[in-house]
Formats: C-alpha cells, structure tokens, sequence
C-alpha cells in the first residue's frame, strides 16, 4: 500500500462497485456538471466540521446513549439504502467472507471507540482538542505506514513528522497534561483507516456491516438502560427523540458524498479538503463555543497547519513530477 494513499485517502476511499446510493449517477451526468465532485467533497467535509453541533444540542443525554443511538439510526439509514438500491446482495458478500469480516470487525471496534471518544469530547467542552486530533490524523497515518507497512520517509516528510512531534509537546504544555483526547481520535482513526482498508468491501455496505456488528452491544445497552430506569429515559421527550434520530443522517449522508466525491476527485485533492473539517470545528470552539485558546496552544495549531502545509506542497509536487501530463 502506498503511502500517499494511506495519507490522502480517508478510511472506505475505496473505488469499488457501487460506493454509495449517488455513485451510480451516470456518467454524462459528470460531463454536464464537471465539478459536481468537488462540490460533493467540500460539502462532505463541511458536514463532518460542523457535526460537533449535532452533539451539543444532546448534551443532556448520556455519551454511550448517544453512540448507542447513533448506531442503531445509522444502521437503519443505510440498510434501507442499499435495499432501495438493491444492493443486498454486497452485504451477503461482506458477511461470507470470512477475512474480510474479521477485518471490519476489527475496525468496528475500532469505530464505536472513536465514536466514544469524541461524542465525549464533545459534550464536556472540548472540541478545541477533537479538532487537534483530526490535524494530526493525516501524519499519524504517515507514522503508521512507516510501522505497519515498512514505508520510508523523505526529508520533507521527516521534517513534517517532526514539527507535529513538537506541537503535540507544545500542546501539552498548553494544557498541563498529555493531550489524550487529541492522540487517541488520530490514533483510533487511524488504525480504523488501516484494518478498513483490508476488507474489500463498498464503503456504504462496509458502514452498514460495522453497525451491524456493534448494534447488538448498542441495542442491550439501551434495554439496560430501560430497565434501570422504568423508562426510556431521555427518548421520552420528542425533541430530545428526533435529535438522537438525525444522528443517523449526520452520520450517513457525508459518507455518501464522499463516496460520490472520491470517484471523481484525485487522491491529492482528497487530501487537501480533509482539512476542512477540523478547521471548521477549530473556529466553532473557539467562537461558538468559548472554549480557552492560550498563546501556547495556538502555537501548537500553527505548528501543525505548516507542517500539513509543508507535507500536501510535497505531495503535490511529487504526484505531478510522477505522471506530469495527468490533468
């Protein structure tokens, strides 16, 4: 596996059959709209930097009720999906092959974690932190490559890796501690990239095996919870109900975009618009939500935009020096 690839290609990249309900729109539908693609990849990393608000509006409601809630809505979003699709028959394939489902079962561990982890942050005020760990994603994917896949680094990206090495200790020195919730969403993530990557599946069909394989866990929790309560708890109130259920939607529409966006968008510009979400989550925080920016942590974000600044110009360069008449 190349290493740009595992840098620019956010996990379910793939470009196999039927990557999503808007994937199978035809082909002279690109040839009257060319920058349909584009517009399909900015608004799913638009989506994704403002889906911190979708978390706030249920702070209320405990972290694991909302994973639960979410997997279960997302579940049901995306399997009614591929059954209007008629793709039912990919998810049979998914679940026969044995390797492939070890593979997905892994990254659904992997997943329900990162989900955890971040619906969290969230809810106790610190997105500011979430935001750091989805900048430092792309070069911990790097390291990754480098550990798992025996890949060797230029300079440049040596140089990279290094300045986010630094910010990182920066950071913790803005925040009087190890940044955990930071390190662990880019580690998650990253490892969920990786175990993805090896189950050739659809990345629609590949969300809907994960949450098939995790609802069984989101279903007994919320009976628990139920039976603790005498109740259902916050799913009493409508409002409260209605929101838990969008969380499927937030959930599954941007990764359909995605997937209709990778097909027609090279990998280097992938790349690049990655960045979009953790910087709108960026000015959320800190202008939406007033979370504290001292002179020491933004130091740290500064590091990092130009070490991931550094690190694309690298990659852009090399890409065109490599198939230079490729438009």
């Amino acid at each position: 596996m190349r290493r740009d690839r595992l840098l620019e290609a956010p996990p379910n990249a793939g470009r196999g059959r039927g990557e999503g309900a808007l994937a199978s729109v035809a082909v002279t539908s690109d040839e009257k709209f060319p920058q349909a693609g584009l517009v399909a990849g900015i608004l799913t990393y638009v989506l994704w930097g403002f889906l911190p608000l979708a978390f706030k509006f249920v702070t209320h409601v405990p972290t694991v009720t909302v994973v639960a809630d979410r997997t279960v809505w997302t579940l049901l979003l995306v399997g009614g999906i591929l059954v209007v699709a008629g793709r039912t028959a990919e998810i049979r394939a998914a679940l026969a092959d044995w390797r492939s489902l070890r593979s997905m079962l892994i990254s659904a561990t992997l997943l329900c974690s990162n989900w955890l982890i971040y619906v969290w942050a969230i809810e106790s005020g610190q997105v500011l932190e979430t935001s750091f760990g989805y900048f430092i994603n792309p070069l911990v994917n790097i390291m990754l490559g480098v550990v798992l896949l025996g890949e060797r680094l230029n300079r440049v990206q040596m140089f990279s890796i290094g300045m986010a090495a630094v910010a990182i200790g920066i950071q913790a020195i803005g925040l009087s501690g190890i940044p955990v919730i930071a390190l662990t969403l880019a580690l998650s993530f990253a490892a969920y990239g990786y175990f993805r990557k090896t189950a050739k599946v659809s990345s629609t069909t590949g969300l809907f095996v994960e949450t098939l394989l995790i609802v069984p866990l989101a279903i007994g929790y919320l009976a628990f919870t139920f039976i603790r309560d005498g109740g259902v708890g916050p799913h009493a109130d409508p409002q409260t109900l209605l929101l838990l259920m969008l969380t499927g939607p937030a959930t599954a529409v941007p990764l359909l975009l995605f997937a209709f966006a990778v097909q027609r968008l090279k990998l280097t510009t992938v790349g690049m618009l990655q960045y979009i979400a953790p910087s709108i989550a960026f000015l959320l925080a800190i202008y939406a939500f007033h979370e504290p920016l001292n002179e020491l942590r933004l130091f740290s974000f500064a590091l990092i935009w130009l070490s991931l600044i550094i690190f694309t110009v690298d990659t852009v360069v090399r890409r065109r020096a490599a198939s230079p008449l490729k438009l």
